[in-house]
């Protein structure tokens, strides 16, 4: 067998992964890359290694790039404890069930809106008509930021998140900095008022939080907000686009769930899990880890293919067919342990929402391209736009 090197730049591979990290796992499931890190790709070793203290999330300085992880004041997703135990403790003091469950009844209203344009016209293009405004427009609101910030805010972000990706080209870098000190700037502009003007929103309760008299510093409130902002849509917008795709290549899922909406909840697991909207997760070596005979060394990066691991015959029969009544379908795709998604919860609930109403209002979803188009990130994986023909049979 001809040696297999991890390649997520192959145009083949971003189309479509799924073959790739299964030649990976067959072949080389302890991967040393190219281009210095390690790529694991079996579930086993990705679900323990997600709750091994031996793995840390902090980066050093010179790895170190834009909003979400910036040297000072970084977000509790690149910190490790104690500092993380203390950013998540206050962060949660705000981000509460309790709070998330409340925007339910807007959350319906919103999808019910774009599902009757829908309706009106025939057609939808389920991204940018559904899958980005639904959660850009809740996290917003949510977060008390102006809604009609919410397209530049974007564009900001997504410069931000190719700092997610093993590796960019240096104008990536050089916009990545850029739109980190602008988005700096407005989130800051954005605090300043709500100490001013407290509200009902995410961001006045995150400034009054407290925890044993200890609360957020003006440069944790920035960063904390813009990862909330980040990670309340991207995650969301893909799981949408990804899990409505899953099901038009399927259609006897599609029928199914069709046939019986209450196999919605199972639906969300089985699309998370078949076609992640988190491609892996990166962590760094903090003390010496034997795996299988390969010894990773103190700093060695190490990429975790979450998407290969939910992919895994070892764990999941059949791991390339979706079926929706799948049972105990224990993907990674929120991670694990103590950096398990925050926003899981409000990302099931927009994603069953949003994917409840498509199939129950319509049952002709039809694809209008002949060729659809994935976003250039490589770890956030997503469509850049999924055209429909919608309506009812025979209307």
């Amino acid at each position: 067998m001809e040696p297999i090197f991890y390649n997520p730049l192959d145009p083949r591979v971003h189309a479509d992964p799924y073959p790739h990290y299964r030649e990976l796992r067959e072949a080389d499931p302890v991967h040393r890359s190219a281009l210095g890190f390690w790529v694991l790709s079996r579930y086993r070793d990705i679900a323990h290694l997600l709750r091994d203290p031996r793995l840390g999330h902090e980066l050093s300085d010179q790895e170190e790039l834009g909003l979400l992880h910036s040297a000072e004041g970084a977000s509790m997703l690149f910190r490790d404890p104690p500092a993380h135990t203390r950013l998540r403790a206050l962060v949660s003091k705000a981000f509460t069930p309790r709070m998330l469950e409340s925007w339910r009844g807007r959350i319906h209203q919103i999808v019910s809106q774009s599902v009757e344009r829908a309706k009106e016209r025939g057609e939808i293009d389920v991204i940018a008509d559904l899958a980005f405004p639904l959660p850009a427009t809740v996290i917003c609101e949510m977060l008390g930021l102006p809604t009609e910030d919410q397209d530049q805010c974007r564009r900001w972000t997504n410069a931000l998140t190719k700092s997610l990706d093993p590796v960019m080209s240096a104008a990536e870098a050089d916009e990545l900095g850029f739109a980190a000190v602008e988005f700096r700037d407005y989130l800051a502009g954005r605090v300043s008022e709500r100490r001013d003007r407290p509200g009902e929103d995410l961001m006045t309760a995150l400034i009054a939080a407290r925890e044993q008299g200890d609360r957020l510093s003006q440069d944790e409130l920035i960063s904390t907000i813009s990862l909330l902002f980040v990670a309340g849509h991207e995650t969301t917008t893909n799981l949408i686009g990804n899990g409505l795709l899953a099901l038009l290549r399927n259609p006897d899922q599609l029928r199914r769930l069709r046939d019986d909406p209450s196999l919605l909840r199972n639906a969300i697991e089985e699309v998370l899990r078949y076609d992640s909207p988190v491609q892996f997760v990166v962590r760094t070596v903090k003390q010496p880890i034997d795996l299988d005979g390969d010894q990773m060394a103190p700093g060695d990066p190490v990429l975790l293919l979450v998407a290969a691991a939910n992919r895994d015959p070892a764990q999941f029969k059949e791991p390339d067919v979706l079926d929706l009544g799948r049972h105990d379908i224990r993907h990674l795709s929120f991670g694990g342990g103590i950096h398990f998604c925050l926003g899981s919860v409000l990302a099931r609930m927009e994603g069953q929402i949003a994917l409840g109403a498509l199939v129950s209002n319509f049952d002709r979803l039809e694809i209008a391209a002949d060729r659809l188009q994935w976003r250039p990130h490589i770890n956030l994986r997503g469509l850049e736009s999924l055209p429909l023909e919608v309506g009812r049979s025979g209307g």
